[in-house]
């Protein structure tokens, strides 16, 4: 049985607020300006069934290519309101090769949207029938754990839950001109939320008795929610 090694966090590299020439400059196709304001939808608990269906299709299309397959984003997160939107993390051995995933993945019905080589070679796919975001990174992207360790911290704190909530519904009525620019303005609170989850993983690591969070399971592991 595989037994992973419980290490010290690495660093987290936060993407930097992007200027609307470098969001054109990572959008594939059309940048289209949102039309209104964000919608944030209660949790809908039909939105682990959407994950499991997608994630059946990454898998029928990469096979043992994809080695990791989470759902993350607000949508993961039991009784938290979100944008209706599916996100889930795809590991890959290289995702800077497009030649080894990205054709397969489009014959699946998925389009490449976002392509941000200087930030953990990210790639963002939108899906075939739903409203969903592929996000692709290296097998050993630290991004990977940022994102699955707030997603369990949301998960099983109510009180940072609760502020995340608070944070998405009072920007959500702001006026952004595109959705990045929205993503952007959360990324402070993000920050705290995810400060307070590696204390937390500290505590369980030091106190025993725990199984490590799936952010330090073996990269071999699929798991869905």
């Amino acid at each position: 049985m595989d037994v992973a090694v419980l290490k010290e966090p690495r660093p987290f590299n936060f993407r930097a607020p992007g200027t609307e020439e470098q969001i054109r400059a990572h959008t594939i196709g059309e940048l289209k300006p949102l039309s209104g304001v964000i919608r944030i939808a209660d949790y809908d608990s039909r939105w682990p069934n959407l994950f499991r269906r997608e994630a059946d299709r990454i898998r029928g299309a990469l096979a043992n290519r994809a080695l990791l397959i989470e759902h993350a984003g607000s949508t993961s997160v039991p009784g938290l309101p979100a944008k209706p939107i599916i996100d889930i993390v795809l590991a890959v051995t290289d995702a800077a090769d497009e030649d080894a995933y990205v054709p397969d993945l489009e014959r699946a019905g998925y389009g490449l949207r976002i392509r941000e080589p200087n930030w953990h070679e990210h790639r963002m796919f939108k899906g075939p029938d739903a409203e969903v975001n592929l996000h692709v990174f290296s097998s050993d992207c630290p991004e990977i754990d940022r994102m699955l360790m707030f997603r369990n911290w949301l998960r099983s704190n109510a009180a940072d839950r609760d502020l995340y909530a608070r944070t998405k519904l009072t920007l959500a009525q702001e006026s952004w001109k595109y959705v990045q620019n929205y993503a952007d303005a959360k990324t402070a609170v993000i920050k705290q939320i995810v400060g307070r989850a590696r204390l937390g993983g500290k505590r369980i690591r030091a106190g025993g008795g725990h199984q490590a969070q799936s952010t330090l399971r073996s990269r071999r592991e699929r798991s869905a929610d």
